[in-house]
């Protein structure tokens, strides 16, 4: 059995990660699976501390120092994610996906990564009873033509991609709770980076519909990505990630 047609692997993080150790973690994986030393699909889902994931890109303008201090300022660690985008903001009322494929070449190209994707996180939240659909609302934080809205009025899901030669990442961000925390942060973050947008364009699973079962919808979300899951734990995927580095 090739990487490609492996079951998949669902890692459940523990305990909430620091921003910038999680993304380290991330891009052992990516390259774990480009080297074959993890198999099939992974799906990992994990709880951040408080983070402000910022792209290379802000971390090259010239106003990015102002932007990781205001971020400090309210309690979250600036941090800059594998995966292209803008700032974004999360905690561990947040769940962050990573979708991490083996690929060959050619296989797939980035938009098409993008919809399937995004239309996986729409058929998991319509299940839990949220009006989900693909594509952006305007002034949303981190503006992408493949987000996934609520209601047509505030983004629940961004998701951003990095490939390297074999594998390709695809990391996302929901919400679960409570955003004020979430949104005062990138209101500050987004001034000192002149990045215009609605703070009322940050929504959640919780505002949409309270009381969802947590465990039941990251379920569902697996699911819709990648089929039936088995259980692989990350220190145990770590050890492959380090045995393909070494």
């Amino acid at each position: 059995m090739n990487s490609i047609d492996a079951p998949a692997s669902l890692i459940l993080d523990a305990a909430p990660r620091p921003g910038g150790a999680a993304f380290e973690d991330s891009l052992r994986l990516l390259h774990a699976v480009a080297a074959s030393a993890l198999r099939g699909p992974l799906v990992r889902v994990y709880r951040p501390l408080p983070t402000v994931a910022f792209s290379r890109r802000e971390a090259n303008l010239p106003a990015f120092a102002e932007a990781e201090s205001a971020a400090r300022s309210r309690g979250f660690e600036p941090a800059i994610r594998p995966a292209g985008g803008r700032a974004v903001a999360y905690d561990p009322t947040c769940i962050v996906v990573d979708l991490i494929t083996a690929e060959p070449l050619g296989r797939l190209d980035h938009r098409a990564a993008f919809i399937d994707a995004g239309t996986a996180f729409v058929q998991a939240l319509r299940e839990v009873g949220v009006e989900a659909a693909l594509g952006p609302v305007p002034r949303e934080y981190c503006p992408g033509e493949h987000s996934v809205n609520a209601r047509g009025a505030v983004k629940l899901v961004g998701t951003a991609q990095r490939r390297v030669r074999g594998a390709r990442l695809l990391s996302a961000a929901l919400p679960l709770g409570a955003v004020d925390a979430l949104r005062e942060v990138l209101v500050d973050v987004n001034a000192a980076l002149s990045f215009d947008w609605d703070p009322e364009t940050l929504g959640s699973v919780a505002s949409e519909r309270p009381g969802v079962d947590e465990d039941a919808l990251i379920a569902s979300i697996a699911r819709h990505l990648v089929g039936p899951t088995r259980r692989l734990e990350l220190d145990e995927a770590l050890i492959a990630a380090a045995s393909a580095a070494s």
